[in-house]
């Protein structure tokens, strides 16, 4: 089997790669240009695997192009957090660097970090350098390059938790890039070497496109499994890891109007036992193959999905076998009942509690209606919990012994957290968006500033059908790539123009069958007029206990 990887017509950024001294580029330069606020051509790449994207505000690009000035750069940092765990101090850390250095909100993402928005290009080595202090960093967080590692998020769900939590920290640190570009550029770190660092995985190319790993622990889909290029589920017997059904393949990205691009759930290949060296091999040569068989010419084409529909699922798991030295066995049987967070008070089989607190679009603020950043703070200051961030964009409060759970319900309480949870309907609760405008460079349409207004449309809808109580999963996104993961959700939205969507539907809702598209470009009466449509066939005709999802599917998709 031929490797492809030697393409002679290599994609820019693939030369962008090769050219950049192990991701070190030219960025120190470009931080030294004080006449724009942006970094170098070639360094807006390299910036991706430092964890950061250029971005700018969108809301002001007419008003300065006008006024012959340049758009107002700045930069978006995400943190690298496996399994999205992060101690009190670190919160406080996080708490103070949002305020000085950013935008001041905490926006955590649907890969269980969190993203900071607005920081200019001099404020982002104090900004790197304060959470250097906190044990953090952002490396490797976007970029060619395996993402943050998510991870089934509430240690209340199995006996087993901290054992699988484990090994989201285990892939993550096996699959960081070796340069020690990071610390030299942000951390003032001395070269040790001319030598660019040896690394076996990523060699000098890194890998054709992002790669995703994902960790679930049934029955409950929280982290949406199947949307990860790199797939490992749970298999327990007993209350005892035997080890992992893994798979590959997942990705939702897709571009209008090119048939070639399209949404992926990943696919099981086999099942690995309980032995951290062969899991984390069978891992490791899922992404060697990929990095050797990818495709590094036309980025649409290079994702991990795409290689694996080149090549046959057959033959990508024969590949690996081969490499790994071990065959997998056959997949063990699995069930998923749900994919939503449990919300509110859960105590685990410690006796720890642990507390959901809804976050709608995923947006750590102060605002007219609650002020969550300062109440989060506070508890932070008691020292007293973990923060456990999840796929579906909210916090969780985690590890409180028996003793400190009245101090932070107390503070939960006083600033309207509980309340502010518990009145959030089933619809909005289930909802995620992507952050599109103002600072997303990719979007066509709104989806984080717009999702909540449109949802308070949609409820009276929901009451008139006797369906506010159903946990229907919706996810709009500002463009097709995908992030708000709105191609796997029973209604998805797809921004495609300002103001328009298109409206998918037919997804299930434990994450195990994309969507399909149901109508083209639809403005927000367009948007009610077709759901009121949908929803009233939907109540006359279901079957019992049928959900939305499968309704839709059964009857305007199949």
């Amino acid at each position: 089997m031929g490797q492809m990887s030697e393409l002679p017509n290599l994609s820019s950024t693939e030369k962008i790669k090769i050219a950049s001294d192990g991701l070190r580029g030219t960025l120190k330069e470009s931080l030294l240009d004080n006449y724009t606020g942006a970094v170098r051509e070639d360094d807006t790449s390299l910036t991706k695997f430092h964890g950061m994207y250029q971005q700018d505000d969108r809301d002001r690009r007419e008003e300065r192009s006008m006024k012959k000035l340049e758009w107002l750069y700045s930069f978006m940092l995400r943190l690298r957090l496996p399994g999205g765990l992060l101690k009190p101090d670190q919160w406080i850390t996080l708490h103070h660097v949002a305020g000085e250095h950013t935008t001041g909100v905490i926006k955590i993402t649907t890969r269980q970090t969190i993203q900071l928005h607005g920081i200019l290009k001099s404020h982002i080595k104090p900004t790197m350098q304060s959470f250097n202090l906190a044990g953090l960093d952002s490396i490797a967080t976007c970029g060619d390059v395996n993402r943050n590692v998510c991870c089934t998020s509430n240690p209340a769900e199995s006996p087993v938790y901290d054992e699988v939590f484990q090994y989201a920290a285990k892939i993550s640190e096996m699959a960081k890039p070796k340069t020690r570009a990071w610390y030299e550029i942000w951390l003032d770190e001395e070269r040790l070497s001319e030598k660019t660092e040896d690394d076996p995985l990523y060699k000098d190319k890194y890998l054709p496109r992002k790669l995703k790993v994902g960790i679930a622990i049934p029955p409950n889909n929280d982290v949406d499994i199947f949307i990860n290029d790199v797939v490992l589920i749970a298999i327990i017997e007993n209350d005892k890891l035997l080890g992992f059904n893994i798979g590959a393949g997942g990705g939702l990205g897709s571009t209008h109007g090119n048939p070639n691009t399209y949404a992926r759930l990943a696919s099981v290949m086999g099942f690995v036992e309980n032995d951290e060296q062969k899991i984390l091999k069978a891992v490791y040569e899922i992404i060697t193959v990929q990095r050797d068989f990818g495709n590094r010419s036309d980025r649409k084409q290079s994702r991990l999905k795409y290689t694996i529909d080149k090549l046959g699922i057959d033959k990508y798991r024969e590949e690996v076998e081969k490499r790994c030295g071990f065959r997998l066995e056959p997949a063990k049987p699995f069930e998923f009942t749900q994919r939503q967070d449990r919300y509110g008070w859960l105590q685990d089989y410690k006796g720890n509690w642990h507390y959901t607190v809804f976050v709608e679009s995923g947006r750590v603020l102060d605002d007219e209606k609650i002020k969550l950043k300062e109440g989060l703070y506070k508890i932070a200051a008691l020292g007293k919990c973990n923060f456990h961030f999840t796929a579906n964009q909210n916090v969780i409060l985690t590890d409180i012994k028996n003793a400190d759970k009245p101090a932070i319900e107390a503070l939960l309480n006083e600033y309207g957290i509980i309340e502010h949870t518990e009145n959030a309907g089933a619809l909005r609760k289930n909802a995620i968006a992507c952050v599109a405008f103002n600072t997303c460079g990719l979007a066509l349409a709104e989806a984080q500033r717009y999702l909540p207004t449109l949802i308070s449309k949609i409820e009276p809808l929901l009451d008139k059908h006797q369906m506010q109580n159903d946990n229907i999963v919706l996810r709009m996104t500002g463009c097709p790539n995908g992030c708000g993961r709105s191609p796997n959700a029973e209604i998805g939205f797809v921004g495609t123009a300002y103001g328009k969507y298109n409206l998918h539907i037919g997804g299930d809702r434990l994450g195990l069958r994309l969507n399909t598209k149901y109508k083209e470009s639809l403005d927000e009466g367009q948007i009610l007029e077709t759901l009121d449509e949908l929803f009233g066939v939907y109540q006359k005709e279901k079957k019992e206990n049928e959900t939305f999802g499968d309704f839709s599917y059964r009857k305007w998709i199949l």
